[in-house]
């Protein structure tokens, strides 16, 4: 199909290192499999990349590596042209969870500023940062609140601040809003882009769900299973931010059409994705 020009995307980074470099990096687990081959990804500053694909395809895998919370078996992981372990690195990315994870005995703020903890925040700041990245989220009327007395939307809310809070410039995100109903998720992923669009930040996301694959990237990373690779990449020339026109819009359908295609070519050759 016909591409319209890009848009200009918004810079997260003081310099132009791409943000995330993953150079052949792959994963073997003891056992022998195989959870990912060697991949090859680069996340430029300010974009919102997606991981797209069926369970086992190695998405999550993927990104924990980018995190530092799993290290490859052979390959290198750099953020900002500098490895992933290193203590620079670190403190510039946040990474949500599927679940919300938060803490049921204590109150959204304190939630929200457990990390801020960790790190040795003076208290005052760290309540200024807190009501911050609660306002972010339209939260801040709930931070008295504690998590049971929260929708599952609100829940995903909370973590979302926590993991704004240290004012990251790298977020990563493993299917945040995967076990919401479809109202709320796709409320949530349109607050999710417009947050995205206002702080500047680079986005790298997980899902299965082709049509929130397009609605939120600047560029789909399609992946495929047993074992995982990346089997092709999309750009979605779309202006930022969007609104729900756009998920009823002959362009997004023209998108979701591709992305499945290139789905069901990935799946041929893998017989444990046949129907029975």
């Amino acid at each position: 199909m016909t591409e319209p020009a890009r848009p200009e995307v918004a810079r997260s980074g003081a310099d132009d290192a791409p943000a995330v470099e993953v150079l052949s990096a792959h994963k073997t687990y003891p056992n022998g499999t195989v959870a990912l081959r060697p991949v090859e990804l680069t996340v430029r500053a300010g974009e919102f990349v997606t991981l797209l694909g069926p369970s086992g395809c190695g998405k999550s895998t993927l990104l924990r590596m980018v995190a530092g919370l799993l290290e490859p078996s052979d390959g290198r992981v750099l953020l900002w042209r500098k490895p992933v372990a290193s203590l620079d690195a670190a403190r510039r990315l946040s990474f949500v969870f599927q679940e919300a994870t938060l803490m049921p005995w204590a109150r959204v703020q304190a939630n929200v500023r457990l990390p801020l903890d960790l790190a040795g925040v003076p208290r005052a700041e760290a309540d200024a940062r807190v009501a911050a990245a609660l306002e972010r989220v339209g939260l801040s009327r709930f931070a008295s609140h504690r998590p049971r007395e929260l929708s599952g939307g609100m829940q995903m809310r909370v973590s979302i601040a926590r993991g704004l809070v240290t004012d990251p410039q790298l977020l990563l995100m493993d299917e945040p809003f995967g076990a919401l109903d479809e109202i709320t998720r796709n409320r949530l992923d349109a607050d999710l882009l417009a947050l995205w669009h206002r702080q500047r930040l680079t986005c790298l996301f997980v899902t299965h769900s082709i049509h929130e694959a397009v609605f939120l990237s600047t560029r789909v990373v399609v992946m495929a299973a047993r074992p995982g690779r990346i089997v092709e990449t999309f750009d979605i020339d779309e202006p930022q931010p969007r609104d729900a026109s756009f998920r009823v819009s002959a362009r997004f359908g023209e998108y979701a059409r591709h992305l499945q295609d290139s789905l069901l070519r990935a799946s041929a050759d893998d017989p444990e994705s046949a129907l029975a």
